[in-house]
């Protein structure tokens, strides 16, 4: 059957990608997070167990809460924009998905200005260095007096450029798969001529296209973890050599059960939740 035409809620396709994102990043960050504990503290240098195992996996939620909405609203404005931007111009080479990888990186840096902080004070309470994200950021944010507001910055920041390389290759994997899917099922279905996919398709799709980057990209994201948990701040590179002669080449790939899992999981929520809400915003009839 096809699909209603309704009022559109929000009329701004910018405010629809602001709210549809916010919705997504807070849906999947909050229902997921027992498993991203895990994950961290599978990869987590002290061991599993001596990080907590499988006690208190909630620990550090709430920075969860807090980062989850701005975060992924940033991501998707960014992404939507950039999207936008090149819609009625000319693409060049690149092509529509090298359009869909630029906005994607995009998208990502933009939201490493508020994912990498709340990631640090997550990681830390996930790994019983603190009890709870409050006790992380008052740790952080105490040490001004000893050691001046940049080191405070600094602490907040750690593992950026980490987080940036781990992001960036992820997302330019996930979206041009996530919209190529997107692009085909449309085509399958071409005499009713929808808008969009619906919110389940676009689950499936996000799954798919989420298991992929999350393998591929899985040893960036312990090192990024080990940066994040490092007592002493040392760059990339020092640390992927300290790691691979002292744990081996097999340690890069810790946790990639649970990250995939949970990866897969997530792509579902997150950009089908996305597609429901951005569904439901702009009136199209089938969420």
């Amino acid at each position: 059957m096809e699909a209603q035409p309704r009022k559109a809620l929000v009329n701004s396709p910018y405010l629809q990608s602001l709210l549809a994102g916010a919705a997504a990043g807070t849906t999947v960050d909050t229902s997921l997070f027992p498993l991203d504990t895990l994950k961290t503290r599978l990869q987590s240098s002290t061991g599993f167990w001596a990080s907590g195992g499988f006690r208190g996996v909630y620990n550090g939620i709430g920075s969860a809460i807090v980062g989850s909405a701005p975060g992924a609203a940033l991501f998707f404005v960014t992404y939507d924009g950039v999207k936008r931007f090149y819609a009625s111009g000319k693409r060049g080479a690149a092509g529509e998905a090298g359009v869909q990888m630029l906005a994607a990186s995009l998208g990502e840096i933009a939201a490493c200005a508020v994912r990498v902080p709340t990631e640090v004070i997550k990681q830390r309470a996930q790994a019983r260095q603190h009890p709870s994200s409050l006790s992380a950021l008052t740790h952080i944010l105490g040490q001004r007096s000893t050691h001046g507001v940049v080191h405070v910055w600094r602490e907040l920041y750690r593992g950026w450029s980490i987080t940036v390389m781990r992001e960036v290759p992820f997302t330019v994997i996930q979206f041009p798969l996530w919209e190529g899917m997107k692009k085909w099922a449309l085509r399958q279905r071409q005499s009713s001529k929808p808008p969009d996919v619906t919110g389940l398709e676009s689950a499936l799709f996000g799954s798919i296209s989420g298991a992929i980057a999350a393998g591929l990209t899985t040893p960036l994201d312990v090192l990024k973890t080990r940066m994040m948990l490092a007592t002493q701040r040392e760059s990339a590179l020092g640390m992927t050599r300290r790691i691979w002669a002292e744990e081996g080449g097999r340690v890069f790939l810790s946790g990639i059960g649970p990250r995939t899992m949970w990866i897969s999981i997530g792509g579902a929520v997150f950009l089908g939740s996305y597609q429901w809400a951005s569904n439901m915003l702009g009136g199209i009839g089938s969420v």
